[in-house]
């Protein structure tokens, strides 16, 4: 299901009065959608071919602060311009908008106009040609948890983020009438993204109280990327618009268990899937194999993509479906790698390190190049593990913190190949950056343990 306005359909909607405004979008380091709202006439004047935005926008932490030390932008650069190039076949409506319609872009250097290295969809689109060389097209699904809560994001802020209150009172987890009470947001939701050309399939209570989980069909690489940004936006719109809000943290609360987002991903070829092979026991073919061998080896090296906060590792927690060990296993949710559809032509490879909290782009491009890697120099597939892989011994862990993830992916001689040093340099910056930010603030826990007793 592609995106569902074309530009000759935006010129007559314009026309007619029924489109009034279009959000020009890029993805930023975070994932979050940043860009222009235009008035449409002037989009389909001249906007529609560039505009310009800081190059800034990927050089600033989640709190949008200029961070020093990185190349690509600084204040020495003078922070110039990046040219905007509206994507045309991503156009679509956004019903949620009164008269409005959005267009992913991508950033150029404003002198050479070559895509820039380090901006998230070129970091996926250049795995994506990598894979079209080698013959395969890159299929991938992503799967969002999050958490939806009573009030509003102003009056959650105003509170100082104290004594939240989920808009659920008790696990639904596939409860269809503890579903039902949340249905009037869940409804607009699933319907208002898939109005949008985003072919969602169905949304479902999670396994914590107050948790929600939407999904949305497999697309190419690209396209599920995109589907993944605007379901994020989106989500948090229509719940604005509802009196409610919704984090995507990967855990907001220690007592609460995280929200991932599960990536399923598969190579196809010749429009017909790759990873399927009737002749092997579990109709695993040797390029799945291969691709699986690949992420494995290089599984640490890739979670700073993966989980890209300091938060993002509270989330690995035994016993809460979130993984600690980066290993593989037959349908079993206690893995970091769960091979689904076992036996059929749907089998696919899906990794459960990602929090909800993960830029789709980056998160697809490290699995990609892993995957690739792993065909490439025919690595050889470890033996599968099964039972309950949180108390599994010698096995290949995932890293505790972002620390020690960003020196893996620092030192990542895979990724700088397959990347590029400049986007390995920057993102391990915006780690180390992270870090630093959290080393120097004093918790309320810290507060609490030893204001009296210490």
């Amino acid at each position: 299901m592609p995106a569902n306005l074309t530009f000759d359909a935006l010129k007559k909607a314009v026309a007619a009065g029924e489109i009034d405004t279009v959000l020009v979008c890029i993805v930023d380091m975070q994932g979050r959608l940043m860009g222009k709202r235009f008035v449409a006439r002037h989009f389909l004047d001249g906007a529609w071919e560039e505009t310009h935005c800081c190059n800034y926008l990927l050089a600033v932490d989640v709190e949008m602060y200029t961070v020093p030390g990185y190349k690509s932008a600084s204040w020495a650069g003078g922070y110039g311009d990046y040219v905007i190039k509206p994507d045309l076949a991503t156009l679509r409506r956004v019903p949620w908008l009164p008269g409005t319609a959005m267009v992913m872009s991508d950033l150029l250097d404003h002198h050479t106009h070559e895509e820039v290295s380090v901006s998230p969809r070129a970091i996926l689109k250049r795995q994506i040609v990598r894979a079209k060389n080698l013959g395969f097209d890159a299929m991938m699904a992503t799967e969002l948890e999050f958490y939806l809560f009573q009030s509003s994001f102003d009056a959650i802020h105003d509170s100082n983020y104290q004594d939240l209150q989920t808009l659920g009172r008790h696990n639904v987890d596939y409860a269809i009438f503890g579903t039902s009470k949340e249905e009037t947001v869940m409804r607009a939701i699933r319907n208002g993204l898939w109005d949008a050309g985003i072919p969602i399939e169905c949304s479902k209570g999670e396994a914590e109280i107050g948790q929600e989980e939407i999904n949305a069909k497999y697309s190419d690489a690209l396209d599920t990327c995109d589907m993944h940004a605007i379901i994020k936006n989106g989500v948090k719109e229509i719940c604005h618009a509802h009196g409610h809000a919704a984090t995507f943290m990967a855990k907001y609360s220690h007592e609460r268990a995280g929200s991932s987002s599960h990536v399923h991903q598969s190579l196809w070829k010749g429009g017909k899937p790759a990873f399927h092979d009737e002749r092997d026991p579990a109709g695993m073919s040797a390029l799945m194999k291969h691709y699986i061998a690949g992420q494995l080896a290089h599984a640490r090296e890739i979670t700073a993509l993966l989980a890209p906060n300091v938060n993002s590792y509270k989330r690995f927690v035994v016993g809460m479906f979130a993984p600690t060990k980066a290993v593989w296993s037959m349908d079993n949710r206690t893995a970091g790698f769960r091979v689904c559809g076992e036996g059929t032509r749907s089998i696919r490879i899906e990794c459960r390190i990602g929090g909800a909290d993960l830029n789709p782009y980056l998160a697809c491009a490290g699995l990609l190049a892993a995957g690739l890697a792993g065909i490439e120099q025919k690595s050889v597939l470890e033996a599968a593990v099964s039972g309950d892989i949180y108390h599994a011994d010698d096995v290949r862990e995932i890293p505790r913190t972002l620390g020690e993830a960003a020196d893996l992916l620092h030192g990542s001689k895979m990724l700088r190949s397959a990347l590029g040093g400049d986007v390995v340099d920057h993102y391990t910056h915006a780690a180390r950056w992270e870090i630093e930010q959290q080393n120097r603030v004093v918790t309320d826990w810290e507060v609490k343990r030893g204001f009296e007793r210490l």
